[in-house]
C-alpha cells in the first residue's frame, strides 16, 4: 500500500513540474544594471593609502576604500606590465600567452612587420578625417566579460567603452561592444571606427560641438592644494630630471595652457583635465545610451589615461602627480555621485584597478641612493648592429628592441646564409656584460634557464611566439626604458605589478583581503557576480570574499 502512495505522489508530482510554466530567468537571476569598470592608467597599489589623507571625505577613493571591498594584495603575473596588455587582461581574465595582446606594440613575425595593438586597416575613422579611427578590437584572440554578457543575454546588454586612449577605449569594450569612443588628439573630439558604426552618433556629435577641450584648457593648470601640502608627499617641482610635455617654457606650477585653446589638442592628455573630459564623456554616454535603465545588465568601461602621461613625464613623486591624483578622486567622486542619481544607489556595481605601476625616475633614484637607471634600448641596438656588422658582415641583423626583447632579422641572416646561433649567442654575451641587465636568454630556452619561479611564470605567461622577439632581456631592479628623465614600466617587479582593486556597490561586501590575488581574477569574479559565461580565454579565480551571498 505504501508503494502505491508513494508511486502516486511522485506522480502527481511530476505532472505538476510539467504543467508549471516555465521559469522567466531575467526574473529568477539578480544582477545589478550596470557594471562600471574603471581603470586608472598607470596607479600604483600604495597610492591609494600614500595620498589618502590628501582624497577628501565626498571622493571617490575614501568612498570606495570605506564603502566597499578591496583587494590589497592584487598583482599583474605577466609581463610586459603595459597599458595593452593591461586593459586586456582586465577584461578577459586572460594573459598574452592566450589572448594575444603581448604589448602596445610587438613585432609580428607572420607579417614581418611591427604591430600596433589596436591597428586594423579594414576600417575608417569616424568622426574626423585622420586616421586615428583605424582601430578595432580584432588583434584580441579572445572573448571579453562584454562580450559574454552580450551573448547571455542575447546581445540585450548595452557595452560601451570610453577613454583618452583608443586602446584603453577599444580592448577593454570587446569584440561585441556597442561603442568604443577615444580622443583625437589632433582634432580635440572624441571619435570611434567603422567597425562599431558609420556615424556617430548624435549624442557624441552633440558632446565635440562643445570644445569642452578649449574650456578646460583656459582654466590653466595651477595647484589645487595648499602649498605647504606637497613636500610631505613629493619632491620639488622644479628638478631637472622631469620631462616638459606642456612646453620647455614651462618647468613647474603654474601652467598656462590657455595658449593651446584652438591650437593643440593634444596637451590636455598629460593635465588632470583629461579625467575631467572622460567622466564627462562617460556621464554623456550613460545618459544618452540609457546604460542601467534597459532589461538586461550594461557594461560601462572608463580609463583613466592622463595619470600615465603625467607620470611618465613627472614621476611618482611630483608635484604634477600629487596634484593630479587629488583631482582625479573629485572627479571620481562626482561620477559615483552620478551614478546614485542616475541608476540608483546600490543598483549598479564598480570595480576600480589599474593596468599597471610605474618605476621611480631613474634620475631620482640615483639621487637618492636607491637601485636604478636607464636603459637605451636605442642606443644600444645601433650599437650592436655596428659591431654586428664588424664580426659578420651584414649590418641591421637586429631589427630593434620592443618589450625589452631582441627582434632579429631574420630576412637578412638568411639571405646572407648566416648562422643564427652564432649572432644570437653573440648577443646575449655582450648583452649580459651590461651593468643594467639581470637575466638574459633565448626565448625558446626559457624553460632551461635559471631563473626564480615567479618571473619565470610571468615570463612564460607574457609569450605569444608570432608576437614576440628572439631574445629576453630582464632588467635590473629600478632600471627602466629611456634616457633618465622621466620614466616607464612594464617589467615583474612589484612597482609595476602590484595594482588596486577595489569593488564597490550591488552584490559586494564591506572588507579587504590580504590574500594573493591577480588581475586576470576580476573577469572570472564579474562573470561569477553575473552569473554569465566566463571569457573564452580565462584563466582567473573567482573572488568569492568580495560578493554577498544568500
Amino acid at each position: 500500500m505504501k508503494r502505491i502512495v508513494l508511486s502516486t505522489l511522485l506522480f502527481i508530482a511530476a505532472f505538476n513540474s510539467f504543467s508549471q510554466k516555465p521559469a522567466n530567468p531575467t526574473t529568477e537571476i539578480a544582477r545589478p544594471k550596470l557594471v562600471v569598470g574603471i581603470v586608472i592608467d598607470q596607479m600604483r597599489w600604495d597610492y591609494l593609502y600614500r595620498y589618502y589623507s590628501i582624497f577628501k571625505p565626498h571622493g571617490g577613493f575614501k568612498r570606495l576604500l570605506n564603502n566597499g571591498f578591496t583587494c590589497e594584495n592584487t598583482f599583474i603575473p605577466y609581463t610586459p606590465s603595459v597599458t595593452a596588455v593591461g586593459h586586456t587582461s582586465i577584461y578577459t581574465g586572460s594573459v598574452p600567452a592566450i589572448d594575444g595582446i603581448t604589448g602596445n606594440t610587438w613585432w609580428d613575425n607572420l607579417e614581418n612587420k611591427e604591430h600596433y595593438c589596436t591597428d586594423d586597416s579594414s576600417v575608417n575613422t569616424v568622426g574626423s578625417n585622420t586616421p586615428a579611427g583605424k582601430m578595432s578590437p580584432r588583434n584580441i584572440i579572445v572573448t571579453t566579460i562584454g562580450d559574454e554578457l552580450r551573448l547571455a543575454t542575447n546581445f540585450k546588454s548595452k557595452v560601451v567603452g570610453v577613454a583618452i586612449k583608443d586602446r584603453g577605449a577599444i580592448l577593454p569594450a570587446g569584440h561585441a561592444a556597442n561603442g568604443a569612443y577615444w580622443y583625437d588628439y589632433k582634432t580635440g573630439d572624441f571619435i570611434t571606427s567603422s567597425y562599431y558604426m558609420n556615424e556617430l552618433p548624435a549624442w557624441v556629435q552633440h558632446f565635440n560641438s562643445r570644445k569642452m577641450v578649449d574650456s578646460l584648457y583656459n582654466l590653466n593648470w595651477n595647484i589645487s592644494l595648499a602649498k605647504e601640502v606637497y613636500p610631505n608627499y613629493c619632491t620639488d617641482d622644479k628638478e631637472a630630471y622631469e620631462n616638459k610635455p606642456l612646453g620647455t617654457d614651462q618647468l613647474s606650477f603654474p601652467y598656462n595652457l590657455s595658449k593651446f585653446a584652438g591650437k593643440d589638442y593634444g596637451k590636455i592628455a598629460s593635465t588632470p583635465y583629461g579625467n575631467s573630459i572622460t567622466v564627462a564623456m562617460a556621464e554623456a554616454a550613460v545618459t544618452a545610451e540609457n546604460l542601467g535603465k534597459n532589461n538586461a545588465t550594461d557594461l560601462l568601461a572608463v580609463s583613466f589615461s592622463s595619470p600615465d602621461y603625467i607620470g611618465h613625464s613627472f614621476g611618482p613623486n611630483s608635484w604634477e602627480q600629487l596634484d593630479d591624483y587629488a583631482r582625479l578622486d573629485e572627479e571620481l567622486g562626482k561620477f559615483l555621485s552620478f551614478l546614485d542619481s542616475t541608476i540608483g544607489k546600490d543598483q549598479y556595481t564598480v570595480f576600480l584597478t589599474a593596468d599597471h605601476g610605474v618605476a621611480h625616475v631613474p634620475n631620482f633614484s640615483k639621487e637618492n641612493k636607491l637601485p636604478g637607471g636607464a636603459f637605451e634600448s636605442a642606443g644600444i641596438k645601433d650599437t650592436m648592429n655596428a659591431q654586428l656588422n664588424k664580426v659578420f658582415g651584414k649590418d641591421n641583423l637586429i631589427i630593434g628592441i620592443l618589450n625589452y626583447q631582441v627582434i632579429l632579422n631574420h630576412a637578412q641572416i638568411d639571405s646572407a646564409g648566416l648562422n643564427k646561433d652564432a649572432i644570437t649567442k653573440w648577443i646575449i654575451q655582450y648583452l649580459e656584460k651590461q651593468v643594467v641587465v639581470a637575466r638574459v636568454f633565448e626565448m625558446d630556452k626559457l624553460m632551461q634557464t635559471p631563473l626564480n619561479s615567479k618571473e619565470r611564470e610571468m615570463l612564460i605567461n607574457g609569450y605569444y611566439p608570432s608576437r614576440c622577439g628572439d631574445i629576453q632581456i630582464v632588467l635590473k631592479s629600478g632600471y627602466v626604458e629611456g634616457n633618465g628623465n622621466g620614466t616607464s614600466h612594464g617589467l615583474w617587479n612589484p612597482y609595476d605589478t602590484h595594482i588596486p582593486l577595489v569593488w564597490y556597490g550591488w552584490g559586494i561586501k564591506h572588507g579587504a583581503t590580504n590574500k594573493e590575488i591577480y588581475i586576470t581574477d576580476i573577469a572570472a569574479t564579474v562573470s561569477a557576480l553575473l552569473h554569465i559565461q566566463m571569457p573564452s580565454g580565462c584563466i582567473g579565480h573567482v573572488i568569492e570574499d568580495v560578493m554577498m551571498h544568500d
